[in-house]
């Protein structure tokens, strides 16, 4: 017969409760910093499985990437030289791991189209001044978004239904129903071909930065900000809108608050969680926004290099430009939730 010892603050006819382990302890005690560390758990995860996804397709299409860049001077010599140096003879897994072993210790590899022809060019050498130049790019579009999509969310929303709010939104949708390809021509019609005041092409000569020539920047940074900010005054001023309309706003403007303190204490406060997830949408259109602007523009950033990667079959780059993608498009998602729910304290109290 076993005994079952019971407290004395176990009140009779109860069973006793087991004690919670300590990681349910910390976890209740320290709840923001266990959903900090899941999210970017989870996102790691997300960029492996990224990884391995983007490697399968490259390694799996059609064809010897060797003798499609060989071309008419591929023999089995030179194309098994080649593939030696290349790991072909090792199976994919092998390859993928290797990869990213060597995509984790910070060496990317050399560029396929530069073996195939007798050279050992570093990916480095080849993405990071196109990182650089893409930087650039995109730091100088959000300057410019952050303010204006503020101020013209606030002018339409404040305003909703109003002959602004209107020629705002017309403006905005129709202007975000074209693709950034036709924007930048039309651009490029204007301020060139009819104004002659902004060079067509954005070429950046080797060894230079993009601001010693800041003007081959303006119509790159125009088309890509007029895109979206068509996008974000639209969701911001939906954000607005719902806001201006809740009771306490109310109130305080029937209690004689004026528009500016209404607006700072209220509106703009309530209007930050949602105004982060929109500058990281705008991040993560620039992903794929770059490609195409930069290619309108002959801007040496690394949508460009992407695509002339693809254009020689350069798989070693492709794959790891893919990748680097793939892994600052998670980030931006993971930072954004996590300072979203920083500046949002309703959100904060629902994490368990």
């Amino acid at each position: 017969m076993s005994l079952v010892s019971v407290s004395p603050e176990t009140p009779a006819g109860e069973a006793p409760t087991a004690a919670p382990s300590s990681r349910a302890h910390l976890r209740h005690r320290f709840p923001l910093t266990f959903y900090i560390v899941r999210r970017v758990l989870a996102g790691v995860v997300t960029v492996l499985i990224a990884s391995a996804v983007i490697f399968a397709a490259i390694t799996l299409l059609p064809g010897n990437v060797v003798q499609i860049i060989l071309g008419r001077n591929a023999n089995p010599q030179s194309v098994s030289a080649i593939e030696n140096q290349l790991n072909q003879g090792h199976p994919a897994w092998d390859r993928y791991v290797h990869f990213m072993g060597n995509l984790f210790s910070g060496h990317l590899g050399y560029s396929t189209a530069g073996l195939v022809e007798g050279q050992k060019t570093s990916v480095e050498s080849i993405i990071g001044p196109a990182f650089a130049h893409s930087a650039v790019l995109a730091v100088a579009t959000l300057v410019l978004f952050i303010p204006m999509v503020i101020v013209l969310g606030l002018a339409a929303g404040l305003k909703a239904g109003s002959v602004r709010d209107t020629t705002i939104s017309v403006t905005s949708l129709a202007i975000s129903s074209l693709p950034e390809f036709l924007v930048g021509t039309l651009l490029i019609v204007l301020f060139f071909d009819r104004l002659r005041l902004l060079p067509p092409v954005s070429s950046v000569p080797p060894g230079t930065s993009p601001l010693s020539n800041v003007n081959i920047l303006v119509l790159p940074v125009l088309t890509l900000l007029l895109v979206s900010l068509a996008f974000g005054s639209r969701v911001l001023r939906a954000c607005v809108a719902e806001i201006v309309s809740q009771d306490y706003v109310v109130l305080a403007g029937i209690h004689g608050y004026s528009q500016r303190r209404i607006v700072f204490r209220y509106v703009l406060p309530n209007a930050l969680p949602p105004t982060v997830q929109l500058i990281a949408q705008q991040l993560q259109y620039l992903i794929g926004g770059l490609v195409v602007v930069e290619s309108v523009f002959a801007y040496p950033g690394i949508g460009t290099a992407l695509v002339n990667a693809i254009s020689v079959h350069d798989v070693q780059v492709v794959m790891v430009v893919s990748i680097l993608l793939a892994a600052f498009y998670v980030m931006i998602n993971v930072v954004a939730d996590v300072v979203a729910i920083l500046l949002d304290p309703r959100v904060r109290t629902t994490i368990s």
